[in-house]
């Protein structure tokens, strides 16, 4: 029962999984509209929206109606506060209360700091789609190489055995194309297996199932455009960082909230109003000279702190504590990015280079498989030698497809850093 189970729940699996064909472009949409972390840092700032609204409520006038009716021996003692009535209502809010105003303003700089860290996430989840596209990519390309290198040393290995049966070479190296083709034949399954890994990271980052998988479009994709001078880069990298806009949001916040623990020391003035509906049965004829049904008062509530203890003192203290501390992350941030667009620049330079180097050896390796096919039409060179020289020219092809995804990697990396990664790729 257990195996029918199993076999049933691996057969429904396979019959709803998808590949999807899709661009870099494509990839980058639904990684930003998609992608679970983003969805999760906008309900961040959603709270703190509402966090915002909760720390203006005392501003916001409350009102509350019921009744504190009750049977009075003696004395009408109070319920709740209020003296025994049919029905009461009172209202209350603050109107000047400077603690409150900045923490209201303090939580007003969080919904920035919110809104800073979704963009912040943003680009870290863009960047992500495209390394794992790129990867997807270049293990495809590498595995189709290395199978044609198995096929190739396939001719190969047909070619020794029929030398050793004739006696031209010895058995042993029937064995050596024999390890060879199993050597490519491994690397071939193993890059399959890195494939099918990339293609399915990068169909869970997008939001689809475990099963599904992401295949790169054959499009031919644009270089990025990055700018010219490192210097420029800089400055831009320190003006679209959105994790130092966060942290100048999280210093502002912090800012007012020192400001909020030394206004508790401030007076304060809330708005009261009540009315309320007596009974005539509650003995107010034995002890008031006069009684009357219906009451209303409305005045202000005048505080003035005389002595407010240490707290204030201590809070203040670990504000300020916070203050320091992202001063030292931001200046700590800023020294990271101008280092980090540094070796970007630095990888992008090797990686150019090591593409120029690949592209010449693989235009040696090319012709000199073209000079040995035409050696072998008029019988002057062996097929293994034509078949070796097409297991080079398949090894050339993988090294220029690596220095081409690295270059590539090098300059989507940069645009992470300056900002423009979203906006160069669309």
């Amino acid at each position: 029962m257990f195996r029918l189970v199993a076999v049933t729940a691996l057969a429904s699996s396979l019959v709803y999984a998808e590949t999807h064909t899709m661009t870099m472009k494509e990839v980058l949409t639904r990684a930003v509209s998609q992608n679970p972390d983003i969805a999760m840092a906008r309900l961040e700032e959603q709270k703190a929206v509402q966090g915002a609204r909760i720390a203006k409520d005392p501003f916001s006038p409350k009102v509350v109606a019921g009744s504190g009716l009750a049977y009075s021996s003696g004395f009408p003692l109070s319920i709740n506060g209020a003296v025994p009535s049919i029905f009461q209502a009172q209202a209350t809010q603050d109107v000047f209360n400077r603690q409150q105003s900045y923490a209201v303003a303090a939580a007003r700089e969080n919904v920035r700091g919110a809104g800073f860290a979704t963009a912040s996430k943003r680009d870290e989840i863009a960047y992500r789609a495209a390394s794992l596209f790129i990867d997807a990519d270049r293990a495809s390309r590498l595995a189709a190489s290395a199978a044609k290198q198995a096929e190739s040393l396939e001719k190969v290995v047909q070619t020794v055995r029929g030398r050793v049966q004739e006696g031209r070479e010895l058995p042993i190296e029937a064995k050596r194309a024999n390890l060879e083709l199993a050597k490519a034949k491994q690397r071939a399954e193993n890059l399959t297996d890195d494939a099918e890994y990339a293609e399915r990271s990068l169909a869970v980052l997008l939001g689809f199932n475990t099963e599904d998988r992401i295949q790169p479009s054959d499009e031919e994709r644009t270089v990025p455009k990055i700018p010219d001078m490192e210097s420029s880069a800089v400055e831009s990298a320190l003006e679209g960082s959105h994790e130092l806009k966060r942290l100048q949001s999280a210093l502002a916040a912090k800012g007012l909230e020192v400001k909020s623990q030394y206004a508790a020391r401030l007076p304060r003035l809330d708005l009261l109003a009540g009315y309320a509906l007596l009974a005539q049965y509650n003995n107010y004829d034995k002890f008031f000279k006069a009684f009357q049904r219906n009451n209303g008062q409305l005045g202000v509530s005048f505080q003035i702190p005389i002595l407010n203890g240490p707290a204030i003192k201590a809070n203040v203290a670990q504000a300020e504590a916070d203050v320091a501390k992202l001063k030292i992350e931001m200046s700590a941030l800023r020294n990271r990015i101008a280092l980090d667009v540094h070796q970007s620049y630095q990888e992008i330079h090797k990686a150019d280079l090591a593409k120029e180097v690949g592209q010449a050896d693989l235009e040696v390796a090319r012709e000199s498989l073209t000079i040995l096919l035409a050696q072998l039409s008029e019988g002057r060179v062996a097929l293994k030698q034509v078949e070796e020289a097409r297991i080079l020219e398949s090894e050339k092809w993988a090294a220029f497809y690596d220095a081409q995804f690295m270059a590539e990697k090098a300059r989507l990396n940069l645009l992470r850093e300056t900002g423009d990664l979203l906006a160069g790729i669309r």
